[in-house]
């Protein structure tokens, strides 16, 4: 499943201790399911039905946790993995917070706080969870990971413009859905998307030491996902911050080489 939706974070999963990964696996499945209730192929017709879907996903896992079992084999592997009350998975009413507003037809992010409200539950409320994971237990060092997920978040909306265009969603505040519409980048909308990139890239630089702060074992799986992500950054600065095209991925062999240098 990783693999297939997320190949950043597949690659720098697998540079994990083996034991961590299915911690890590299980986590990212929940995840992957709640993303798919609003935006997969099979989602509700309507907002209320996606609610409705998220909440009994949500629900189930609550059940799992206090049963010890489940059915579902992704469920099934996050109760496995938070039996011990390592896992703060009570931060995951945060998340699924964030999750409900994407169960909209229509999203807009209206505001520089709405947008930290957001990516306070949908990327920050991550770092947190994984915190333990990564053998992060000081609260320092908790908030170092959570700032770093609110970087590659951020940097995903940036990326991500004209594909959540398509899908009748705004994340970045300032954006003149007229150049959307039209395709056509104005200077005024360029600046908004350079504040944005200057922004995640002041995330990452304050979030350095995360790399030091995680076992020896796991620093390549966290060196790996900032440089892929730093390269997202360099290569909107490259189309001048034109985000409009759908052209901001990397290409792959930008990936790869990203990957190399990483590893190296």
């Amino acid at each position: 499943m990783q693999v297939r939706y997320d190949p950043t974070f597949f690659l720098a999963t697998s540079r994990l201790p083996r034991q961590r990964r299915p911690v890590v696996h299980a986590l990212y499945g929940f995840f992957r399911g709640a993303d798919q209730i609003v935006d997969g192929d099979r989602r509700g017709t309507d907002a209320e039905q996606r609610r409705i879907a998220l909440d009994h996903w949500h629900d189930a896992l609550r059940d799992g946790l206090e049963s010890g079992r489940s059915e579902h084999p992704v469920l099934a592997a996050l109760t496995h993995a938070g039996r011990d009350g390592t896992l703060p998975l009570h931060l995951l009413d945060v998340y699924m917070g964030s999750m409900r507003i994407d169960c909209d037809d229509r999203v807009r992010i209206d505001s520089g706080a709405a947008l930290d409200r957001y990516m306070e539950g949908s990327a920050a409320t991550v770092g947190r969870i994984m915190a333990p994971v990564m053998g992060i237990h000081d609260e320092d060092g908790r908030e170092d990971l959570a700032r770093l997920g609110v970087a590659f978040q951020l940097t995903n909306f940036i990326r991500d413009v004209h594909e959540d265009w398509t899908m009748d969603r705004v994340y970045l505040p300032g954006i003149d859905e007229t150049c959307l519409r039209s395709g056509q980048a104005t200077n005024e909308m360029r600046d908004h998307v350079a504040l944005q990139v200057a922004r995640a890239r002041r995330l990452f630089t304050s979030t350095a030491e995360v790399e030091q702060r995680v076992p020896a074992s796991m620093r390549r799986g966290v060196r790996l996902a900032r440089t892929v992500y730093v390269r997202i950054l360099d290569r909107v600065e490259q189309l001048e911050f034109d985000v409009v095209h759908g052209r901001t991925s990397l290409r792959p062999h930008a990936f790869a080489l990203a990957g190399v240098q990483a590893l190296r």
